[in-house]
């Protein structure tokens, strides 16, 4: 039994082992590095967030000045939206105001060149050229120069070359070659034979591409080779196997429509140390052209 001197505080002391002291002890630490390590944490966390505020702060900032970029932008959009419909306007009745134009000076009789015309050729706007049964051909001087008129219209200016011709006296290769590209398709079937007069358009460009000149005796003339090439750049997807036989009813196409002027010969040439034979197309120096010089004269 206690004695009766103990005192009751004294009595629970000694019941508290030092291990138990100790173990509270090391929760107290654990407590004192959490509660350091939160406070940490929670700085960090603080610091984070003044950071984001600055940067929303920052890309309100932004977005308030793209947003009054944006409607500036828009109030120009629509004020260039309206003056493109504005011009769009005055640019159809300018073309509408040419059309009839043109329209009355071909009805006239006058020779228009193609490129004050080539916006409604190109474009497939013939209709607006309101001319006498809506029909245009197309011709070349002997300068290169191309126009357009109505059919077998006389030039009143007296131009030399075709122009002055009436059709009945052109070749057949003339008169197909006074069409446009659209009346030629609509008006001849045969790939050759539209080749033919495309390619007879060419012999008055500034390189007659694809003739050559000759010598005193041959005005011109053209390779069966260099025609297989021209072509193969003229018409879209021809290979080269049927880009020769297309040559060669080309070639025999001109030799018909020219109604003799032109005529083929066999060349023996030497090409990579190989020697072949090519079929050459001749216009002769003397061969007579409707509305050309021949070399005698």
């Amino acid at each position: 039994m206690p004695s009766e001197t103990d005192s009751p505080g004294q009595a629970t002391s000694s019941n508290v082992s030092p291990d138990h002291i100790d173990a509270l002890l090391a929760e107290c630490r654990d407590l004192r590095e959490t509660v350091a390590d939160q406070q940490a944490t929670i700085k960090a966390q603080q610091a984070e967030i003044a950071d984001l505020q600055s940067r929303l702060s920052s890309l309100e900032e932004t977005t308030t000045d793209l947003q009054t970029e944006t409607d500036a932008l828009e109030t120009t959009t629509q004020i260039n939206t309206t003056r493109i419909d504005s011009l769009d306007g005055a640019i159809d009745a300018h073309d509408q105001a040419l059309a009839e134009l043109q329209s009355r000076e071909l009805e006239k009789n006058a020779h228009l060149a193609v490129a004050s015309v080539s916006r409604f050729l190109e474009s497939g706007q013939t209709a607006d050229l309101k001319v006498d049964g809506e029909r245009l051909e197309r011709f070349t001087t002997k300068d290169g120069t191309q126009y357009v008129r109505l059919p077998d219209a006389s030039d009143p200016l007296e131009r030399s070359g075709t122009s002055a011709l009436a059709r009945g006296d052109l070749l057949p290769i003339q008169q197909l070659a006074r069409l446009d590209d659209d009346m030629l398709r609509a008006n001849v079937s045969t790939l050759p034979t539209r080749l033919a007069v495309r390619c007879w358009r060419e012999r008055h460009s500034e390189d007659s591409e694809p003739w050559k000149r000759g010598s005193n005796t041959v005005r011109q003339y053209l390779d069966a080779s260099v025609l297989r090439e021209w072509i193969r750049r003229v018409e879209d997807g021809i290979s080269l196997t049927y880009a020769k036989k297309l040559a060669r009813r080309t070639m025999d196409a001109l030799t018909d429509l020219t109604q003799g002027r032109l005529y083929q010969q066999k060349m023996t040439r030497r090409k990579d140390g190989l020697q072949y034979k090519e079929t050459r197309l001749i216009l002769p120096s003397d061969s007579e052209i409707p509305g050309e010089q021949t070399g005698s004269d």
